[in-house]
């Protein structure tokens, strides 16, 4: 499983960087431009009904009792992050600028990942059922809180773009109430989902490389590369690299420190230190206007892979904790 995972992530960051590129050099323009906005709707409604499909109740049973749990991932996610991201203001506005540490600030505010959080937990020997239950509250609790967020934080003039209440609104047809249609539909094409989930996490990687090319061709257009400099973008992967390991120490010794078991320690590690790049990318899209998307996009888009490549190591450590030899030896295949 463990090989499947990294030849997965390894080819999407890949393609990921292809299509940066391809926005860069041939963004979306006009007529083109307004098809890949509808594809794009689509695109991310489907990607979220297959979400909701995707999810058990009886894993949310099972995982919903550990409270003390969720509530640590949760202040993790919402709490913890956003205040690293303004204390670190005084340090991130000159080194990268208003943009960039606004696009920083933003990442700080996502809800976390699904899949990969699940994904390295199971991998790792943690609490799958409270790592589903978790993962899937946080993006969910993500569509209200990230919006008002974003408000409070950045302090954006309803002048400049879309009210919290508006957003909170646009954010919710477009990610909550198609999750909410895939769950209800769940007995119906439940058993079709869970049989071909390896097929259907490429909708999930489709859908975000089709987002990305959409919003940063906006972007590219009005000027994205003359006001983001190279230099800028090493310092940005270098306070993407910093903010991930902080936050990772930091999801370690509070669930060691509050006492968690091993099992729930590594549901803490990979639940609270993730952001989610399905959530996020359509987010920026209602709450950034114009040239603002690309710079609040930059920091997500670096943040994701880093936590991905970072994540497999970790849960590659946990794993071998309990099994050397599997571990030792992954296969291609779960």
């Amino acid at each position: 499983m463990l090989g499947y995972l990294r030849l997965l992530f390894d080819n999407f960051t890949l393609i990921l960087l292809g299509v940066v590129a391809t926005a860069t050099l041939l963004p979306a323009q006009g007529q083109g431009a307004v098809f890949f906005e509808g594809l794009t709707v689509a695109a991310i409604a489907l990607l979220f009904f297959m979400h909701g499909a995707k999810l058990s109740r009886q894993a949310i049973i099972a995982g919903a009792t550990h409270w003390r749990l969720h509530l640590l991932v949760f202040g993790c996610t919402f709490v913890m992050f956003p205040v690293l991201g303004v204390l670190a203001k005084p340090i991130l506005l000159p080194l990268l600028g208003e943009q960039l540490y606004m696009g920083v600030l933003f990442l700080c505010v996502l809800p976390g990942t699904v899949q990969s959080a699940i994904a390295f937990t199971a991998l790792a020997g943690g609490n799958i059922p409270a790592a589903v239950c978790s993962a899937s509250a946080s993006s969910i609790f993500g569509i209200i809180l990230t919006p008002l967020l974003v408000a409070l934080l950045m302090q954006i003039d309803a002048s400049e773009g879309p009210s919290a209440l508006h957003s909170i609104g646009a954010i919710s047809m477009q990610l909550l109430l198609p999750f909410v249609l895939g769950h209800a539909m769940r007995p119906v094409i439940g058993a079709w989902v869970d049989k071909h989930k390896k097929k259907l996490s490429r909708l999930d990687q489709t859908s975000i490389l089709l987002v990305v090319y959409t919003a940063l061709s906006a972007s590219v257009v009005q000027g994205l590369w003359s006001t983001v400099s190279l230099n800028a973008l090493v310092m940005l992967t270098l306070v993407c690299c910093v903010l991930l390991a902080l936050v990772l120490f930091l999801t370690a010794w509070l669930g060691q420190r509050l006492g968690f078991n091993r099992e729930d320690r590594i549901t803490i590690v990979f639940g609270g230190s993730k952001k989610s790049m399905a959530t996020g990318v359509p987010m920026a899209q209602v709450l950034f206007t114009g040239s603002l998307i690309g710079p609040a996009l930059l920091p997500l888009i670096i943040f994701h892979q880093i936590q991905l490549m970072v994540c497999a190591v970790i849960a590659q450590h946990y794993a071998r904790q309990i099994n050397p030899d599997t571990a030792a030896r992954p296969k291609a295949s779960s």
